[in-house]
């Protein structure tokens, strides 16, 4: 398991207790194990969150976002389980939850029945929609995607497509995470906390501002990125001749003649009519049949050499599971090592950003279920003989 270095990390101190499962919720939760803050899971006993268990393309939720984080698996219909609860959320400086509208009320967890029980918390609620007429239905990023025209974007016309990742809830958690920090900063100097609120579907809306605003600029609605009016004439994947592909990018006029220069184009790199990025695009049709021709004639190697010599934009076709062995993530300290829980070692992307040259990467590896139960109920003044009659009640378990 790799460790994090020893430099104090940015959320070491915090303590955050989670209710929630899938994505958008666990990812927040990720984001603040990973700066160092104590995250708690918070599970339902005996057989605890049921993304632990699916298969599928959610096979690889559980294990993506849980890592630096502590299990606490309780059964909470019972009197006893709810009491450690409410211990446990008077330590917390955050709560976190991700579950349907109402749940988190029922169960007597709400903002306000928690604020009773620790006036100073910062309570962040995920959901599908932030308050309006929307806030009683049920969303899933699927369904936001196609609500947001983001799902219009992505397909060929006719044919709405979702994007290939959980990008709405991923992001979803992210901009919950920054919600919680901006409240953290904000209690620093108020002392008060707050009820924070993230949504699923203004997200998805976030994500297509830009072909809103392209509307408003340029009288034409955006069309499908499959059919769409490119801002650069060359913004493409093109065939090799070893039946690869490669993507390759030409967006500014100096990228222009590296490209001309580097594919031996020394005609179209000398002709006036094309100097200017506007008019490469209105001339695409007459560039592109010559692009497709030459690259065609080389192999993806070649390809590649080229343009990374020109310093131009481009990649190879790559798969996910690529990335395993994708040599600057690995050498650049990009990826974090986990342990399943079989005990092979993996690696999954970090934090995509650092901080005085600090990556954060496993603390804690992934939680088995209730593995730090015992060790939560002792901070919280349990005896170790209550802490065994409550196990053995099946109110908490680990």
């Amino acid at each position: 398991m790799q460790q994090t270095s020893e430099k104090a990390l940015p959320l070491a101190g915090i303590r955050v207790i989670e209710f929630v499962h899938m994505v958008m919720g666990p990812t927040c939760g990720l984001v603040l194990a990973d700066l160092g803050a104590e995250v708690i899971k918070v599970e339902p006993a005996p057989a605890g969150d049921n993304t632990r268990r699916l298969m599928g393309s959610g096979a690889g939720y559980w294990m993506t976002y849980n890592r630096n984080k502590k299990s606490f698996a309780v059964d909470m219909k019972t009197d006893a389980g709810m009491e450690a609860v409410r211990k446990l959320i008077a330590s917390a400086d955050v709560v976190t939850e991700n579950f349907r509208p109402g749940a988190m009320e029922k169960l007597g967890l709400g903002f306000e029945q928690v604020k009773g029980i620790n006036p100073d918390i910062i309570y962040s609620s995920m959901k599908g929609f932030l308050p309006g007429p929307y806030d009683h239905r049920t969303a899933l990023d699927e369904v936001v995607q196609m609500m947001t025209g983001l799902a219009y974007m992505t397909g060929p016309e006719g044919r709405p497509l979702r994007a290939g990742a959980s990008v709405n809830d991923v992001m979803g958690g992210m901009f919950s995470a920054i919600s919680i920090l901006a409240a953290l900063h904000q209690r620093n100097a108020t002392g008060q906390g707050q009820f924070v609120q993230t949504g699923l579907f203004e997200n998805s809306a976030f994500l297509v501002a830009q072909h809103m605003m392209q509307k408003v600029v340029t009288g034409k609605a955006a069309a499908p990125m499959p059919s769409r009016i490119s801002a650069w004439a060359i913004y493409d994947v093109f065939n090799t001749s070893d039946d690869d592909q490669v993507f390759l990018g030409v967006v500014s006029d100096s990228q222009w003649q590296s490209f001309c220069t580097a594919f031996d184009f020394t005609e179209l790199g000398s002709d006036l009519s094309l100097q200017q990025n506007n008019e490469r695009v209105a001339a695409r049709d007459q560039i592109m049949p010559l692009v497709i021709e030459r690259l065609g004639s080389m192999s993806k190697a070649e390809v590649m050499a080229r343009c990374e010599a020109a310093g131009l934009p481009f990649s190879p076709i790559q798969r996910p599971q690529d990335l395993f062995e994708d040599e600057h993530l690995n050498q650049s300290g990009g990826m974090a090592e986990l342990t399943l829980p079989d005990g092979e070692a993996v690696k999954v992307p970090m934090l995509p950003f650092e901080m005085d040259g600090q990556r954060f990467g496993t603390r804690l590896n992934v939680p088995a279920l209730g593995s730090h139960s015992s060790e939560l109920l002792s901070q919280m003044g349990y005896a170790p003989a209550d802490i065994e009659a409550l196990r053995n009640a099946g109110v908490v378990k680990g």
